[in-house]
């Protein structure tokens, strides 16, 4: 009967799965948030695929939350696969509220330091999904697991310069003509920081799960 139950229940190797396609919707995102930041893409397109990843990124957290509730086995604790589906999951809302804003204010030209932290987003979202891939033999892959956090966390404070040479450069570029366009770009710089740190929280969690496993 055990065995049965077994059988029928959501594979621990599933969780893995669903991890890989929360972490490639993340990469998709980031690369469509990107386009819209350097023109790559116009600004509704690269708007409707950030949109479309995210809801994607969606459909695999209710997934994950439903096969925690379901499953027999898990590859690791509950919570943690649950912190770890909610820290990818803010990531890619993030990247929407981001291109919400742009939008909402109807920017169409994007300072060099936005452009910029865009793409080192892209290179955040790609070291997350190799850590992610690593996940279902973390013991094996412990080394290079701390690796790729240390380099989240050095990018995370690259954005953070980033993000202080960006804000006072729109302040010296509008503080006596343009109030408006310093407040619409200053709210721009925030949620592109606010991405950042998410990939970071993703990155804590990870290695969080690493050390309770190895």
């Amino acid at each position: 009967m055990l065995g049965l139950f077994r059988a029928i229940m959501p594979k621990e190797d599933r969780f893995f799965d669903l991890f890989a396609q929360h972490a490639a919707t993340l990469v998709a995102g980031s690369k469509a948030l990107s386009d819209l930041m350097s023109g790559a893409d116009s600004i509704e397109a690269a708007t409707a695929r950030v949109n479309l990843h995210e809801e994607e990124a969606d459909e695999v957290t209710r997934q994950v939350m439903q096969a925690v509730r379901r499953s027999f086995i898990t590859p690791f604790d509950r919570s943690d696969i649950q912190d770890l589906t909610t820290s990818l999951d803010d990531a890619i809302d993030q990247m929407r509220k981001t291109a919400k804003v742009v939008s909402l204010f109807e920017v169409t030209t994007f300072e060099p330091q936005m452009k910029a932290m865009a793409q080192i987003i892209v290179q955040a979202a790609d070291l997350t999904a190799e850590a992610v891939s690593l996940l279902p033999k973390m013991r094996n892959n412990a080394q290079r697991l701390s690796d790729l956090a240390v380099k989240i966390t050095q990018i995370e404070e690259q954005a953070d310069q980033m993000y202080d040479i960006g804000r006072k450069e729109l302040f010296l570029a509008h503080r006596d003509k343009d109030p408006m366009a310093f407040i619409v770009g200053i709210d721009i710089y925030s949620h592109l920081e606010k991405v950042v740190d998410r990939f970071e929280d993703v990155a804590n969690r990870i290695s969080g799960i690493v050390v309770e496993q190895v």
